[in-house]
């Protein structure tokens, strides 16, 4: 039954992150057509990018550090933190997908020490058994012994 179950696992977690593309695309278009996503949410991090970006192309061109970093036009702000804002929704999905499935395995794993340790704890209580058993004949052995010498 679990072996069934291991593909569909795999089949919900590639069908969540493909869904997670046209969802993000919605989102995508919300931002750009929404007054507060445009400023609060598109905008800074966008401007915030495009300075980061700048910064260190500037430093591995070996041209030192950028006096002032002129700020993007605001539709190309909105372009750009809208396509941040798709990709880390994207992002997101495939995050939560690798959690997911490192939960699910983690929790098969325990569920496999546990009956791994009941095994071991079986079979160690099994052969204590099985020597109190052992010692306990030896002990009759020797009376067995001791008494056909006595009757001789």
């Amino acid at each position: 039954m679990v072996a069934a179950a291991f593909p569909i696992v795999k089949l919900a977690a590639l069908a969540f992150r493909q869904v997670a593309k046209p969802i993000a695309n919605s989102f995508k278009e919300r931002a750009k057509n929404s007054p507060f996503f445009r400023v609060y949410i598109c905008m800074p991090p966008a401007q915030a990018y495009h300075w980061m970006e700048v910064n260190v192309k500037m430093k591995l061109l070996g041209l030192g550090k950028p006096s002032q970093v002129q700020k993007l036009n605001e539709q190309m702000a909105i372009d750009l933190g809208a396509e941040l804002l798709g990709e880390a929704i994207i992002f997101s999905a495939a995050a939560l997908t690798l959690v997911a499935e490192y939960v699910r395995q983690s929790r098969k794993a325990a569920a496999e020490a546990v009956v791994v340790e009941e095994r071991w704890t079986t079979a160690e209580s099994r052969i204590e058994e099985l020597e109190f058993l052992v010692d306990k004949q030896a002990m009759e052995v020797r009376e067995l012994t001791r008494l056909l010498y006595a009757t001789k």
